[in-house]
């Protein structure tokens, strides 16, 4: 026997009752059977809520066809972002590689895709949404991996792009078979562009990059509590009502990259480029506690590296 109830979210986080025809959630007094869904849906890798991920927000509380409002909405602070760090950092791409700006325009395909994700949670989002995060680190890896540590059998960076490019395609239609295959690959990328930093710093002496580093760590620490948090301790939020811990790691990783990518270019430009003097400088005003870093290029002279 079935008795039919409408509620805002299955979760019941502050959640008022009403009508949510589109939704037909029932509630079963046999717990064994299994869970209803409306016949609207559609079928497959499109349909709403197809992903096995539920991230903690109430499920179309605010609008009947946004699953996580707040989620969705904080996906598009990439597109505040993203446009800003394409123009502070066109000055140093001009000088090292135009290519360097394809990881900030990918970065507004991930605020794109973890927009659609969270709107749907269908399981072709996901896939977006992850895939879209693995091509941002590949680019990353491929464009600013220092050439003195490449394998002794890769010569030049375009061989080590090739390379890196045929794992990342590899893992691509992997994942649509079996969608844990990318996040092996997606850990390796960022895991060792974390360890190659971390032995850059070491030899750094640049106060400006030693401090870019630390708010680098302490934004993607952070970041990371909100999401492993919302992930895991979803039930305690719940008690306080304040199920939006998610966003907030939308909000805090997108200025996380847009920290540890500058670094990351800085410390690339001190190699490839020495002879652009590059230096460290925040938007909108250098003198301020807090701001987008981006590289500015003081000279046309040679000069020893500080980093």
């Amino acid at each position: 026997m079935y008795i039919e109830i409408f509620k805002g979210s299955e979760k019941g986080c502050d959640a008022p009752f009403e009508y949510k025809p589109w939704r037909n959630t029932t509630l079963q007094t046999d717990f064994h059977k299994p869970r209803v869904y409306s016949s609207e849906k559609m079928a497959g890798v499109f349909a709403y809520e197809s992903s096995e991920i539920d991230w903690c927000e109430d499920n179309y509380k605010h609008s009947e066809h946004v699953v996580e409002y707040f989620n969705t909405m904080s996906s598009l602070f990439f597109f505040v972002i993203s446009p800003i760090m394409l123009y502070l950092l066109h000055p140093y791409a001009k000088e090292r590689n135009l290519a360097i700006h394809m990881v900030w325009s990918l970065m507004l395909f991930v605020g794109l895709f973890s927009a659609y994700f969270h709107m749907t949670l269908s399981f072709f989002g996901q896939m977006l949404d992850e895939l879209s995060i693995l091509w941002v680190l590949a680019v990353g890896y491929a464009l600013w991996f220092p050439r003195r540590l490449y394998p002794s059998f890769i010569k030049d960076r375009s061989t080590f792009s090739c390379l890196v490019l045929l794992v990342t395609v590899i893992s691509t239609l992997s994942s649509f078979y079996k969608p844990a295959a990318n996040a092996y690959v997606l850990n390796c990328f960022g895991l060792h562009l974390v360890f190659v930093v971390v032995v850059e710093m070491r030899s750094c002496t640049d106060p400006k990059a030693v401090r870019l580093a630390k708010l680098s760590v302490a934004l993607w620490v952070l970041a990371i509590s909100c999401w492993i948090s919302d992930r895991f301790g979803c039930s305690f939020w719940q008690r306080l009502n304040f199920c939006y811990l998610h966003g907030i790691w939308h909000i805090l990783i997108v200025i996380a990259v847009a920290y540890a990518s500058t670094l990351i270019a800085y410390l690339d430009a001190n190699y490839e480029i020495p002879y652009s003097l590059p230096g460290l400088q925040y938007w909108p005003c250098d003198k301020w506690a807090v701001g987008l870093p981006h590289i500015v290029l003081r000279g046309t002279t040679k000069t020893q590296k500080r980093c």
